[in-house]
């Protein structure tokens, strides 16, 4: 059952003039009628002396007392109305409104002009779920006060309950010619009719009022729905053209255009529809805002990324002044693979409003991502000032100082993230697998082997993780078949990446596996695209150990000509052999 209109105030005291429901022959809205002994002069003393204790100790929510004071009340003066009010008052307050009922429907006998009693009475019916009931309240509501109008709306919805479809419309009839039309009783009218199947009559009368008022173009709009909700996709159409001539700057005209377009499976003139709506500003960004993300489900489809691609640009021309707009369509430049230019819309987008954290963290993300570590630094700090205890832009900024080589910063921040968070089983492994990698950086393996192991009891196959702390392990030869499973695991779980590969070849090296360690190191160098001269060396000393000297040499002169590798790879040149 709908909520009903009426409004209940909590009073001390009220004009005790109550409506009596009439008796009826009908046993389910029989009231049985009260009626009081004459009071003595004594009894009525007493009687008013516990009212108003009973009142006062309500006022000061002594409610157990009250309510047996009110009690006492109606057994000295079982026809004191007021008693019978106030006590339904505290039973509904307990959510008793099976006795709260009896009693006001005692109330209204007594004094049955009094309105409140009603409404509170109607109140019960409804949280009863008895409409029967409630239809005759209003009945009486309406004689006490003909003029107010929201007793005919309640009138209405109990007849609409009660499916007796033509009494309710006959109610909002009398309610048009009292306060005129309104969009809430043409609204409730036309569900009547549809409930009645009366698609014909709805949209007469519809069509009517557009005829009456050509302007409105809400009209136009309610017209088009029931057109099309009901199967009648032309004449929506033909309504909502006629709307998109009356005012051909409505945006709401263009999406309703774009959902028949789209029912009629017209995809480019829905689409055309709501590029159209999206360059008006009279539309609710919220509303916008969902039609975009109505294409995310069809991502990764190149047509789906480009219209919400597009749409969202469009929605920043709209609605200029306003931060969504340009984080969403930072969000969508993403998706797009348009990371420079997604950067720009969420410094926008906080330019208009720096108080949303996603958007603060998704430029921190950026920064790193196209390696700006100083800019990673400067809007993660910025950031922080503002969200201190966000992990996960602790983590950021530490991974950035990380990236700097600024290892005491990266452990200050990332030791952070790791206290500010103990659910995040991902956030976790990744920090303290950073940890381990700048304690390795800073000589100290003890720490760091304790980091990495305790990155993998949170995340067992983190590929990146097993990887570094293999490698690391093996440049020592420290538990070189613990690396070497390790190692493994990295490369089953992410295949044809030539760091991993080159890993899990030094440490078959390491382990004097050299004929392994050369198809390992071949496949490292043929997923290399950037010429690493760590690889390249390490080719170079496999090919030594199985007796290819020549190899070997070749293999160190390239390392040395990309730029870099090992401290000894002169000597190794120089000397023609392999040096540890």
């Amino acid at each position: 059952m709908k909520k009903l209109r009426i409004i209940f105030s909590i009073l001390l005291m009220l004009p005790f003039v109550v409506l009596a429901q009439k008796d009826s022959t009908n046993k389910a809205n029989r009231v049985v009628m009260v009626v009081g002994k004459p009071l003595t002069p004594g009894d009525s003393v007493m009687v008013k002396q516990l009212f108003f204790s009973a009142l006062r100790d309500k006022t000061i929510e002594n409610t157990t007392l009250a309510a047996e004071m009110f009690n006492q009340v109606l057994q000295v003066d079982p026809a004191n109305d007021a008693a019978m009010y106030e006590l339904a008052s505290l039973k509904k307050d307990q959510n008793d409104y099976e006795s709260a009922q009896d009693l006001l429907e005692k109330a209204v006998t007594v004094k049955p002009e009094n309105e409140w009693y009603w409404v509170a009475l109607a109140d019960c019916y409804e949280k009863n779920n008895d409409a029967t009931k409630l239809e005759n309240v209003f009945n009486e509501l309406l004689k006490i006060n003909p003029d107010k109008p929201d007793y005919y709306f309640d009138q209405a919805n109990v007849y609409y309950i009660e499916k007796k479809y033509d009494q309710a419309l006959a109610v909002y009839e009398k309610l048009e010619k009292m306060i005129g039309p309104s969009d809430e009783i043409i609204a409730k009218k036309e569900n009547i009719y549809l409930k009645q199947g009366k698609v014909d009559k709805a949209a007469a009368d519809i069509q009517g009022l557009i005829d009456a008022n050509p302007s409105e173009i809400r009209y136009y709009l309610l017209l088009g729905e029931i057109y099309n909700s009901n199967g009648f996709q032309d004449k929506a159409l033909k309504v909502l053209k006629d709307a998109e001539q009356a005012d051909p700057g409505s945006g709401r005209v263009h999406l309703a255009l774009a959902d028949i377009y789209r029912d009629k499976k017209d995809n480019e003139a829905s689409y055309n529809q709501l590029m159209l709506a999206f360059k008006l500003p009279d539309l609710e960004i919220e509303q916008e805002v969902k039609i975009v993300l109505g294409y995310v489900p069809k991502f990764p489809d190149p047509n789906a990324k480009a219209s919400a691609l597009e749409l969202s640009r469009l929605l920043t021309v709209a609605h200029p002044d306003d931060a969504r707009s340009y984080a969403l369509y930072g969000d969508m430049l993403i998706q797009n693979e348009k990371y420079p230019e997604a950067k720009t819309n969420y410094k926008k987008s906080l330019a208009l409003n720096d108080q949303v954290y996603e958007v603060q963290e998704q430029l921190v993300r950026l920064d790193l991502g196209s390696n700006q570590l100083d800019e990673a630094i400067k809007d993660g700090e910025n950031a922080l000032s503002l969200f201190p205890n966000q992990a996960w832009l602790n983590y950021l900024v530490g991974v950035a100082y990380e990236q700097k080589k600024d290892f005491k910063k990266a452990l200050s921040y990332v030791k952070n993230a790791t206290s500010l968070e103990s659910q995040d089983n991902d956030l976790l492994a990744q920090s303290y697998s950073v940890l381990g990698d700048c304690y390795h950086s800073m000589g100290d393996e003890q720490k760091s082997d304790d980091s990495y192991n305790k990155a993998l009891s949170y995340n067992p196959d983190n590929a990146y993780t097993l990887n570094n702390y293999a490698y690391y392990l093996s440049v020592r030869g420290a538990s070189l078949d613990k690396a070497e499973a390790m190692s493994k695991r990295s490369n089953e779980l992410q295949p044809n990446t030539a760091s991993f590969e080159d890993t899990y070849a030094w440490i078959l090296f390491k382990q004097k596996k050299f004929t392994e360690a050369k198809i390992w190191i071949e496949k490292a160098i043929s997923h290399d695209k950037d010429h690493s001269a760590v690889q390249t060396e390490h080719y170079g000393d496999i090919m030594y150990q199985l007796g290819d000297k020549d190899s070997a040499l070749e293999n160190w002169k390239k390392a040395k000509q990309y730029g870099g590798g090992s401290p000894v790879l002169e000597r190794k040149i120089n000397e023609k052999k392999y040096i540890e």
